[in-house]
């Protein structure tokens, strides 16, 4: 059973930075992409960035030069980099594998992690 375990959320002020990690652990094969999402009070989940077993990366436009994604392949880890946060980057931050197999035969899907929270105060 594949497990995604997120970590590093917290209370930070404006202007200061967190590193999120994401952990998958069970039976994996592959994972085509790793990325984090978030969703705040009231709006919807949104893509924040994603990062492709190559390497190649995706972000947001409202995040694009202060956080940065990176990804262990070798330990199924994906990290976020977060600095000069704002207060509306406060949310639930979850973490996703695009297209994960278990095994090489097994049918691709996607998995989610609970979720972690960044609070931004002013």
């Amino acid at each position: 059973q594949v497990q995604l375990v997120e970590s590093g959320g917290g209370l930070v002020q404006a202007g200061g930075s967190l590193r999120l990690s994401c952990a998958a652990s069970g039976s994996i094969f592959s994972i085509n992409a790793m990325g984090w999402y978030r969703q705040a009070p009231g709006k919807q989940r949104e893509l924040v960035a994603a990062i492709t077993s190559g390497g190649s990366t995706n972000y947001a436009d409202s995040v694009k030069g202060r956080f940065t994604i990176s990804r262990d392949n070798a330990k199924n880890t994906v990290y976020l980099q977060m600095n000069s946060l704002k207060p509306e980057d406060t949310a639930v931050y979850y973490c996703n594998a695009d297209r994960l197999k278990t095994t090489m035969y097994a049918y691709a899907r996607d998995y989610w992690g609970k979720g972690t929270l960044v609070t931004v105060s002013s």
